[in-house]
């Protein structure tokens, strides 16, 4: 027998195991061949034929096969490939949603524990209102806090990097500092956040 073939199907199958196992022997290598050709990988082949058997083997037992034992081989290719069918389209469904819950815990991981303060003295509430300050600046103004506070970068360096005056990058960094204290005394002032 082929090492490919579970024997384990053969021996479950039937009270008349030794005709199911004589059978299998015969035919359950094509099938397996069928199935691998049929499935992604060789575990699923061999969950395709197993299922497989087990519909033909059921559809026995309670009288509703049609044909005989010369039926078998086409009813079994004909479930396999159905089997492997919706194997196929599961698999894509939950890779989809796994992809999909993967990339939204991930952009929430990013927002969440993005490294904008690391000191433990900075509050949730106040990171969260500092970052989506930050996020909402104009991007003239942001890009030269960040560089500035977290590029730790000096002001000359920050006017070389983005082609303006030292002047023009001191005078940005302060009016987003302004604005960013701003909105934390206007949701100090609403209640939102207690400083």
């Amino acid at each position: 027998m082929n090492n490919d073939f579970p024997m384990s199907a053969a021996v479950s199958l039937s009270p008349s195991a030794s005709a199911w196992r004589d059978w299998l022997i015969t035919n359950g290598p094509r099938l397996m061949l069928f199935a691998k050709n049929q499935t992604r990988n060789a575990e699923d082949a061999e969950d395709v034929l197993q299922d497989a058997l087990v519909k033909l083997v059921e559809k026995i037992n309670n009288g509703s096969f049609d044909g005989g034992q010369d039926m078998w081989m086409a009813y079994l290719y004909t479930t396999i490939r159905r089997l492997a069918i919706d194997l196929s389209r599961k698999d894509d469904r939950r890779r989809k949603r796994e992809d999909y819950v993967s990339h939204e815990v991930e952009s929430e991981a990013a927002e969440k524990f993005d490294p904008w303060f690391d000191s433990d003295a900075s509050d949730d509430e106040t990171r969260a209102l500092l970052e989506s300050g930050l996020k909402d600046l104009p991007s003239k103004f942001s890009e030269v806090v960040i560089l500035k506070i977290w590029g730790e970068k000096t002001f000359a360096e920050i006017g070389e990097m983005l082609d303006i005056s030292l002047n023009t990058a001191a005078s940005r960094y302060r009016y987003g500092l302004d604005i960013l204290k701003r909105k934390l005394i206007e949701s100090k002032t609403k209640g939102d956040l207690a400083l």
